[in-house]
């Protein structure tokens, strides 16, 4: 039931997102939608690792780096059409995902450590992309415009919102078949107790390396598409500690280990983003500011997130408007 549940919601939302698509005339509401897209596919890419998983990454940007990059230059070295592109991009950003997590989970790394080798990661990889010569080193790619959706590129904004949808939609469907299925079982019985989802036979070293390939999978996805839309890529860009602020802060603030939390968290963030755009103008680093003070905030007063939050205060209304048993009449 539940998961019929989720397929519900989620065809509710493709439809609603679709219909705004095809409707809206103001390329501000089409850019806001698209960025906010673009923001839940990092953000579900970092739950179903860091939520689902229990594995904290500090460097998903590693992931949406190789994603990035391999969409340039498969187009621009490889002369690949850029729909052919992105289903290699995924893969190898997957690919990075599984050799990081062979290399981490072999030796027990996990917590800080797990986190902090996934940053450590992230920045070599940007030093290596600074240093060879078909990343364009610190000069970037850039991606020539070839109109057309033969070649993914829109007259306006209203195709990448709904090539973004579909990117999110999936990542949603991925993430609804997971925690039902028996490896989402196996996950959280991972992220609970590594030794007891041993000792009933389950292998943490598989389960987490099939949760690190699926998140570097979406994250290399959202790093195509920002490169088709924007046209442009850079060491800084891709493999910069932004990308994966943004991705575990959304993903935190809206609600860890849920399928809409990530959801919630990156349209927060993204409007918070246009309000902090509207009062302080494009002052360098102002959002990673309020993302931090939103962060604390969400740690400090509410741990689960906005969703957990709305869930709490539902079920504190829920008792409190249940009418108390009768009581027992007292027999002489």
């Amino acid at each position: 039931m539940s998961a019929r549940r989720d397929l519900l919601q989620i065809a509710v939302f493709t439809v609603a997102v679709a219909v705004l698509a095809v409707t809206a005339r103001s390329g501000v509401v089409l850019n806001f939608t698209m960025m906010a897209l673009y923001a839940c596919l990092m953000a579900q890419s970092w739950n179903l690792l860091g939520g689902y998983g229990g594995q904290f990454s500090f460097g998903n940007a590693l992931f949406f780096g190789t994603g990035a990059y391999a969409q340039a230059i498969a187009q621009l070295q490889g002369h690949l059409n850029p729909w052919l592109a992105l289903p290699l991009a995924i893969a190898a950003a997957a690919l990075v995902g599984v050799i990081v997590g062979a290399l981490s989970f072999r030796y027990g790394l996990k917590g800080s450590y797990f986190a902090l080798v996934t940053l450590a990661f992230a920045e070599v990889f940007r030093i290596l992309a600074l240093s060879v010569p078909f990343t364009g080193a610190g000069v970037g790619l850039m991606v020539p415009l070839h109109e057309g959706i033969g070649n993914m590129q829109f007259a306006d904004r209203r195709g990448f919102v709904l090539l973004a949808l579909a990117l999110v939609v999936i990542a949603l469907l991925v993430t609804s078949t997971m925690r039902h299925a028996r490896f989402g079982a196996w996950l959280q019985a991972v992220r609970d107790n590594e030794d007891a989802a041993r000792a009933i036979g389950v292998d943490p070293f598989r389960v987490k390396l099939g949760a690190i390939a699926l998140s570097g999978a979406f994250m290399g996805a959202a790093g195509a598409l920002y490169v088709q839309v924007f046209q442009y890529i850079d060491p800084g860009l891709a493999y910069g500690p932004t990308t994966s602020v943004e991705a575990l802060v959304a993903a935190i603030v809206g609600g860890l280990g849920t399928l809409w939390g990530p959801v919630l968290g990156a349209l927060v963030l993204n409007l918070l983003a246009e309000v902090t755009r509207g009062l302080f103008g494009s002052l360098p680093g102002i959002n990673m500011v309020i993302y931090g003070a939103v962060l604390i905030v969400i740690v400090m007063f509410a741990p689960r997130g906005i969703l957990g939050l709305g869930r709490s205060v539902r079920g504190l209304w829920s008792r409190g408007t249940v009418p108390p048993p009768p009581q027992e009449v007292a027999r002489g």
